[in-house]
């Protein structure tokens, strides 16, 4: 169950969403109600066997 980030369309408010299933096409802004939001491109952050984490802070080569 992926967290994705939103920002609506109407206000420009920023919120994230714990999506399951299908519930992605019913997100709206939890501030102004508006049905019409677009989803954010995120940074991800990883945790690798040793237990060390790196998290993308920065854009990709080609993305800003």
């Amino acid at each position: 169950m992926p967290i994705y980030e939103y920002q609506c369309e109407k206000c420009c408010h920023c919120f994230e969403r714990l999506v399951m299933g299908s519930d992605d096409e019913k997100t709206s802004c939890p501030k102004c109600g508006h049905g019409r939001v677009k989803r954010l491109l995120s940074s991800t952050c990883f945790i690798d066997s040793s237990g060390s984490s790196r998290c993308g802070s920065s854009s990709p080569k080609g993305f800003s």
